[in-house]
């Protein structure tokens, strides 16, 4: 499986309607542009003290609505855990800045982060530079307007991963404000579930990126983000698109099994019509399916 953005434009010009027919389409079909002043962002803060700031990797954008006391997205790109940059661009479309855009629009402030990628870092590595991102952001969010109280974890494909892997994890969780999470098309939240590599998965992708020198199977439930779940974690919105890989919505359904059975309030919502590569894009389009999902979810755990 890869995932994105080296795909990108190819999975995305390819997509299987609700008759299961292939239908061509551009990025310029589903890409809609929205519009945000330019004060109004913030490009490449870092979020690690000077020194251990990397170049690309430890940064983020802001995206700011106007006014203050606003809740606030940390949005987790995507690509296999070895690609993706915040400042991805497909068809001309700046694919992970106009969800940044949309949502300020909204009166929700969005942070798109960038972290180091494999194998520069292991997973505990990534999942490290996500947990020092929230937690800048707890400490910032009051200066630029936000609520440091407020912050909602919000990642697609391998971002759904380490979205959900952080906001399992108690107390930086609880320590960061973190009031929900939302797991978009999330990959590898179960590696133990057999039944996810019967449908096609390939065991070896992940013992890739996961095993790190484990000469056991022990790293299977390690980085699983379902051993995790705990009764007082965060609720979450699990979103996977109706086109998706069988496997990946197996992963869905472990989340939300693991969730219901730790007590964990959860919502799935299946996108009909879309793909795992299509999906980021409905994340800016208010007509598809995904954003009210995700405005309604906000709404509801950030009063």
């Amino acid at each position: 499986m890869r995932m994105l953005p080296r795909l990108l434009l190819i999975t995305l010009s390819l997509t299987l309607t609700g008759c299961a027919a292939v239908t061509r389409v551009g990025v310029h079909v589903l890409y809609r542009r929205a519009e945000l002043p330019a004060a109004q962002v913030a490009r490449d803060v870092c979020y690690l003290p000077g020194p251990e700031c990397d170049s690309d990797a430890h940064r983020l954008d802001l995206y700011l609505p106007q006014g203050s006391g606003w809740p606030l997205i940390v949005f987790i790109h995507g690509g296999g855990w070895d690609s993706g940059d915040k400042n991805l661009r497909a068809g001309g479309a700046d694919v992970y800045a106009n969800i940044g855009r949309y949502f300020a629009t909204q009166g929700i402030g969005t942070a798109v982060i960038n972290y180091r990628l494999q194998p520069t870092t292991a997973w505990r590595g990534q999942v490290a530079d996500v947990r020092a991102a929230v937690r800048w952001l707890h400490g910032h969010a009051r200066e630029h307007g936000g609520r440091p109280d407020r912050i909602f974890l919000m990642g697609h494909s391998a971002g759904g991963y380490l979205a959900a892997f952080v906001g399992l994890d108690g107390p930086v969780a609880d320590s960061s404000g973190v009031r929900g999470v939302i797991c978009v098309s999330g990959a590898g939240l179960d590696l133990t579930d057999s039944l996810t590599y019967a449908l096609g998965e390939d065991p070896r992708y992940y013992a890739q990126r996961f095993r790190d020198g484990d000469s056991t199977e022990a790293w299977r439930r390690d980085a699983s983000p379902v051993y995790r779940v705990h009764a007082g974690a965060p609720p979450f919105l699990i979103l996977y698109a109706g086109g998706e890989k069988r496997a990946l919505q197996r992963q869905a359904r472990c989340l939300e099994q693991a969730l219901g059975h730790a007590g964990v309030e959860n919502t799935v919502v299946v996108v009909p019509g879309e793909s795992h590569a299509r999906m980021v894009l409905t994340l800016s389009r208010p007509d598809r399916t995904a954003v009210p999902a995700i405005l309604d979810f906000i709404g509801k755990h950030a009063n």
